[in-house]
């Protein structure tokens, strides 16, 4: 094979694959056309498009699978459904296998064993295995692992190699073995939930109504449950503070909860409650914090400032972020950014560039008012003053995001250090034996070099929550973050730009040009 280097950057083409992210590239026998897959693995296609500028792509086929080879003649040989199968003029062949193998167990597990340690030997971000002696760690977990009973045992055996590079990202989850019993005709019952939380009882006290989580089925009955009322009945039984609830909440989603409910003055009011999951549960109390966050820094503030809470770094979470920028944004002199028990994703720079984009021109339409074409942006922007609230959760990107807004100074940090835990990390199969999260890119502050892995952000102010503060609605984190920003605000140039017409023209301030 011989490559034209000359002018190869011209020739590039881009191919519209119609916003699917493809995988399991492979170039066609006569190398005019590209077979791929979706790597979202619902996608049960394998598209085919010509290497060409302005091609369309096509449906290829009406499955997944691996491939292994493409003759000239268009013919694929690839594993489906873990099945040798041959994909030829549109028509797949399988080859299924039936064999009875017999293995060596333990010369089988030494090989996996072999594999993970081999794998993070040859990938692992820093070359010196973070001054282990990795020799010595095959020899000192090697046996074990090959003579492990089970998958749990195996798992942990590997488990105790990874811990002595101290790292995080850093996992091995196997693939069960022996396989569990399943019976596929059991009813499978879980733990409801009504959004209801209790005061604390004791045996024979009523069951009082602490608070109701906004949004769930408790909160949206007609009369809503309030705080303060007592559950007389669930399911028809006379209940108080000696009686476990969750019994009563055990069962199918799909299934009516009924309850009596004495409102404050004594009244009775029956309800046909369908319950919600407990993970749902968690996402509306989480919810309700945030709304509740936000509504104290409007109040301490005096309306001056507003309040985002950044969950996760993914990109459901930036789409929120973006849209929060107007709604919580609008006509608020400084932002409270909070970032605590985020676990991590990918978002920093799209983050960044929301608020570091420097601002070059300032445009007036006739009829309108100082600003700029929110068309001509990249995303929504934010150059006002900034906080940023983090904690010993903040994890990840989420630490990434932390320690960038310290370097590009673009805001004072609040809380706690971040966990230090920041390494790029991918997930590769190990054989037959599971799944490998591998760390194999190490982040550094670019100003001294420091690795941010075991070195989490430190904030400009450190505040740590006394026992109980959260549980009972203090704040001091977040009431810090907000009177450093309001500092902040205080201190920072106005912006008096006045336009200067050609013409002279002079508008009058605050009014729009007429």
């Amino acid at each position: 094979m011989s490559i034209d280097f000359e002018g190869l950057s011209d020739r590039i083409v881009r191919l519209n694959t119609r916003g699917i992210e493809p995988e399991r590239l492979m170039w066609s026998g006569d190398s005019k056309s590209i077979f791929f897959q979706s790597k979202n693995s619902t996608t049960d296609k394998l598209f085919r498009i010509e290497a060409r500028d302005g091609a369309s792509m096509a449906d290829e086929a009406d499955f997944r699978g691996s491939p292994i080879r493409i003759e000239k003649d268009g013919t694929l040989y690839w594993i489906v459904d873990r099945t040798p199968a041959v994909l030829k003029k549109g028509k797949l062949t399988r080859y299924p296998i039936t064999a009875r193998v017999v293995r060596d167990r333990v010369a089988h597990q030494r090989l996996w064993f072999r594999s993970v340690w081999r794998t993070l030997r040859d990938r692992f971000y820093d070359p010196s295995m973070n001054g282990r002696d990795w020799d010595k760690m095959l020899a000192k977990y090697e046996e074990a692992a090959a003579n492990a009973p089970d998958s749990p045992t195996f798992d942990g055996v590997v488990g105790m190699m990874l811990g002595e590079l101290n790292a995080s990202h850093l996992t091995f989850i196997s693939a069960v073995w022996p396989k569990p019993w399943e019976n596929e005709g059991a009813e499978f019952l879980s733990t409801r939930h009504l959004g209801i939380r209790f005061e604390r009882h004791g045996a024979g006290d009523p069951l009082t109504v602490a608070s109701v989580i906004s949004g769930s089925p408790a909160a949206l009955c007609k009369p809503p449950v309030q705080p303060g009322d007592t559950i007389v009945k669930i399911n028809g039984r006379a209940i108080d503070g000696s009686m476990p609830v969750y019994r009563f909440m055990n069962g199918r989603l799909d299934r009516d909860i009924s309850l009596i409910v004495r409102d404050q003055v004594g009244k009775e009011h029956t309800h046909e409650l369908n319950p919600i999951s407990y993970d749902r549960a968690r996402e509306l109390a989480e919810s309700q914090v945030v709304l509740d966050n936000r509504k104290r820094v409007e109040e301490i503030s005096q309306g001056r400032l507003g309040y985002v809470h950044i969950a996760r770094m993914y990109w459901d979470e930036f789409e929120q972020f973006e849209r929060e920028i107007y709604a919580a944004g609008h006509g608020k002199e400084g932002l409270v950014i909070d970032i605590r028990d985020n676990g991590g994703g990918f978002i920093t720079d799209h983050l960044l560039t929301v608020l570091c984009q420097p601002r070059h021109a300032v445009t007036i339409p006739r009829g309108g008012g100082p600003g700029y074409p929110q068309d001509r942006k990249v995303y929504a922007s934010w150059h006002k003053p900034l906080v940023v609230v983090c904690n010993q959760n903040s994890f990840s990107n989420a630490e990434i995001f932390a320690h960038a807004i310290k370097t590009l100074k673009r805001g004072p940090l609040v809380g706690v250090t971040t966990a230090g835990g920041v390494i790029s990390a991918s997930r590769d199969k190990i054989l037959d034996a599971g799944t490998l999260r591998i760390p194999f890119r190490g982040w550094f502050s670019p100003d001294t070099g420091a690795d941010m892995e075991m070195n989490g952000a430190v904030p400009d102010h450190v505040v740590w929550p006394e026992p109980g503060q959260l549980i009972a609605g203090e704040d001091p984190q977040l009431q810090k973050a907000v009177d450093v920003l309001i500092k902040d605000v205080d201190a920072a140039e106005k912006d008096d730009f006045k336009p200067r017409y050609r013409s002279g023209y002079a508008p009058v301030e605050g009014e729009p040009v007429k």
